[in-house]
């Protein structure tokens, strides 16, 4: 098994370093293909969220297309892919970050009876969507 920390996807996405792209491209043929096992971690997938959001400065639009992409590669394992992808759905619906749209999608999952929050937003959605 091996872990693909988060360069790996930036450096695969934005080809931005002809060395790093080919050897990440490589990698991921491989686990593709079969021959390798590949995982990683939520917090990558956040990682990927805020390099693309925050440091390219790429829009909500783009990131929410950027993150489908990553999470469409079936070869690699990542933990609650499931509530990943359902959070990025409410973040690409509404004001929340990705963050907040990932402890909502997550805390329904483990059948929250409360959310305890001060977030505004956060507590204007949850009461729409009781609604």
């Amino acid at each position: 098994m091996i872990f693909v920390d988060t360069n790996y996807f930036v450096h695969l996405l934005l080809k931005d370093v002809p060395a790093q792209y080919k050897v990440a491209r490589r990698l991921f043929e491989e686990g593709a293909k079969g021959h390798k096992k590949l995982f990683t971690s939520t917090v990558v997938i956040f990682e990927i969220y805020w390099v693309f959001a925050s440091f390219y400065e790429k829009s909500k639009s783009e990131v929410c297309d950027i993150l489908k992409r990553v999470l469409s590669l079936n070869f690699i394992e990542i933990d609650q892919r499931d509530i990943i992808g359902e959070a990025l759905g409410v973040y690409q619906d509404s004001t929340l970050d990705l963050e907040d749209s990932y402890n909502l999608v997550f805390a329904k999952s483990k059948k929250m009876t409360k959310f305890a929050t001060f977030d505004k937003k956060l507590v204007k959605i949850l009461e729409h969507s009781r609604a």
